[in-house]
């Protein structure tokens, strides 16, 4: 088959290896990828895939199911189907645990289908798991205009919880708040704190979703009310910072750490299965859509990542194949 290769910094389309569909599994033919920043990190030696995975670009796709492995009952041959991926998601074809694929929702092309499960895992994942939201607590939404933040955005509207974002122009904040945000604060502008601070009122805000980091953290913890919860779920901006170990006590905070790629694939299952339950059908009713920026041929990719490296998108951006 063929995949894309990264070969000096530069992702090209070139021949790959085939991988087996083992017991458990299922081979996809994929029609959509999509890019997520991991990749770019991974592309720079940041963020190796975790043992056992793809060395292959790409943690999400769409596509139809081709093989099925022994045991797998839940998918069949033909299936129109998406998928969370440890890694390959870059290539005509990839192998996937069966607890890892959903059918595509009706009304989804694969286009839109392939911009799906990884922000809309992570998400879930970390804003209802994690921190264990509960309905009408306060969120803010940190890079509310990225695929995971486009995605929280319209989940804590349908759950009924305000939601504050930040982004890095007017016109992000504005279509955040088009999908559902109450407010947001330009992060060129300064610190958001006293801004988070004005929309949440005396209580403060109940949980935080960030993918920066260390150079949010004070203002992050200064925002959370009693009883808050900080998920921290990338480092954008950092990995140290001091911490204010008083003003957690105080509060009874809590700092959650969380990534998804390297879970195990129990873990992986019970996040899709979450998702098929409560969020599929929202996507069916037209109440939840993948956002998306714009469309590049696979084996264009590398025009996908300057896209997406240049922060100026919002949603995702996805990879396109035949």
């Amino acid at each position: 088959m063929k995949a894309i290769q990264v070969e000096n910094g530069v992702l090209v389309w070139a021949d790959a290896a085939d991988e087996a569909c083992g017991p458990g599994q299922v081979r996809i033919r994929v029609s959509a990828s999509a890019v997520n920043r991991a990749d770019l990190v991974q592309v720079s030696g940041g963020y190796p895939p975790p043992p056992g995975a793809s060395p292959v670009l790409g943690l999400e796709c769409a596509g139809s199911v081709v093989e099925i492995g022994e045991g797998v009952q839940s998918v069949a041959v033909g299936d129109a189907v998406c998928a969370l991926l440890a890694g390959g998601g870059y290539a005509e074809e990839v192998v996937v645990p069966a607890g890892q694929v959903l059918p595509v929702p009706a009304g989804l092309n694969m286009t839109q289908a392939a911009a799906l499960p990884e922000v809309f895992a992570t998400a879930y994942l970390n804003i209802y798991m994690e921190a264990g939201l509960r309905r009408q607590e306060k969120v803010v939404v940190h890079a509310g205009a990225s695929g995971v933040g486009t995605a929280a955005i319209q989940l804590l509207k349908a759950s009924g919880n305000p939601c504050f974002v930040t982004a890095g122009t007017a016109e992000k904040i504005a279509q955040c708040v088009a999908l559902g945000a109450d407010a947001g604060f330009n992060r060129h502008e300064g610190a958001f704190l006293d801004a988070v601070t004005a929309w949440a009122g005396e209580g403060g805000v109940d949980v935080i979703l960030d993918p920066v980091g260390a150079s949010y953290l004070a203002d992050n913890l200064a925002a959370l009310g009693l009883e808050g919860r900080l998920v921290l779920i990338g480092l954008m901006g950092g990995v140290q910072a001091e911490l204010n170990l008083g003003l957690m006590m105080m509060k009874r905070l809590r700092i959650i750490g969380s990534t998804l790629r390297a879970r195990s694939i129990g873990e992986k299952a019970l996040v899709m299965d979450a998702l098929r339950e409560r969020v599929w059908p929202l996507i069916e009713d037209g109440e939840i859509k993948p956002i998306i920026e714009a469309e590049v041929p696979l084996p264009e990719a590398q025009r996908a990542h300057e896209l997406v490296a240049a922060n100026d998108t919002v949603g995702k951006v996805v990879l396109t194949l035949g």
